[in-house]
């Protein structure tokens, strides 16, 4: 009797101090997560003033993509025997120079694409590795600051295919007007007097003209995440079937060091190049600007990212 009373008391002791002993530990965690939030709110605010001051600011981000795989004999399939693969590459950087009176930013954005599929059954088949998605922008604007989030600029965006068909066609915007930067991260470009050159061997398809520029681009870090969005447009004064416009997205988030996952998607529209697919790709002689089917753009890239 008294070996089992001794026994209980033992055991009711082990329990009320190991209760008592994981509210204190939960206490404890409690407190330290308070002081983490209450570091990274006081880290947040001297990494806003150091942004805040004047000079360069860099940074970089990519996403690389890829599969590959191999068939031998699966007959259920209409090519039984074949290999494929796909690799895609994206890059997004920025240089900004940010003074008191002026500023000057620089930007970069490029996302290609390479497929291939190997029919083994049939020797003529194209078996390299073929481009598909083809992006290259690139951005310099420069402004003189008229009040705290105002200023008069200039810009000049060029935007083009490196993989097929390099500068045919190719972008050049040139213009003047005005940039709005509400916050350190948001620029919004408008340049009413801007002049979009396009070079191209099709001179009777693709034309250049004067018109207006919108510019808007969006960069953000928080924690582990990089967020980039870029809306560029130009509606031009001779004729709307000569405006277009891009709008580009990426996302990155690190899961390890430097290494994590990452999502691009761009969405286009543009006339002319739609005219130029319907004759020079699909055949179509008669075609016309005016009447021609001018589908939406779209790509997308999903792998693993790298922030550099």
């Amino acid at each position: 009797m008294k070996r089992t009373l001794f026994l209980s008391f033992l055991l009711l002791t082990l329990t009320f101090g190991f209760a008592q002993s994981k509210e204190e530990l939960e206490a404890e965690k409690s407190a330290k997560q308070d002081s983490i939030k209450a570091i990274q709110g006081r880290l947040k605010v001297v990494q806003g003033q150091l942004d805040a001051l004047p000079g360069w600011r860099t940074g970089a981000f990519g996403t690389i993509g890829g599969s590959f795989s191999n068939f031998n004999n699966w007959y259920a399939q209409g090519t039984p025997n074949n290999s494929s693969g796909s690799i895609g590459i994206s890059f997004n950087g920025y240089a900004n120079l940010i003074e008191d009176k002026f500023f000057w930013r620089n930007g970069l954005t490029t996302n290609l694409n390479w497929v291939k599929i190997d029919d083994k059954d049939d020797p003529d088949d194209d078996s390299s590795f073929r481009p598909t998605t083809d992006v290259f922008n690139l951005t310099s604007l420069y402004g003189r600051n008229i009040s705290k989030n105002i200023a008069a600029s200039g810009l000049l965006e060029y935007r083009t295919t490196l993989l097929n068909n390099f500068n045919d066609p190719g972008y050049l915007d040139l213009g003047v007007g005005f940039t709005w930067t509400p916050i350190n991260d948001l620029v919004v470009v408008v340049h009413p007097a801007n002049y979009n050159f396009v070079f191209s061997d099709e001179d009777t398809i693709f034309m250049s003209s004067f018109g207006a520029k919108i510019l808007a681009d969006y960069t953000k870090q928080i924690g582990n995440i990089s967020f980039k969005s870029n809306l560029s447009m130009f509606q031009s004064y001779k004729s709307s079937d000569l405006s277009n416009w891009t709008w580009t997205n990426s996302f990155g988030y690190t899961l390890w060091k430097m290494i994590g996952v990452g999502f691009d998607f761009g969405l286009r529209s543009n006339k002319q190049e739609a005219l130029n697919y319907a004759i020079n790709t699909l055949g179509d002689s008669l075609a016309l600007i005016d009447t021609v089917d001018n589908d939406l753009q779209t790509y997308w890239t999903l792998g693993l990212s790298y922030k550099f």
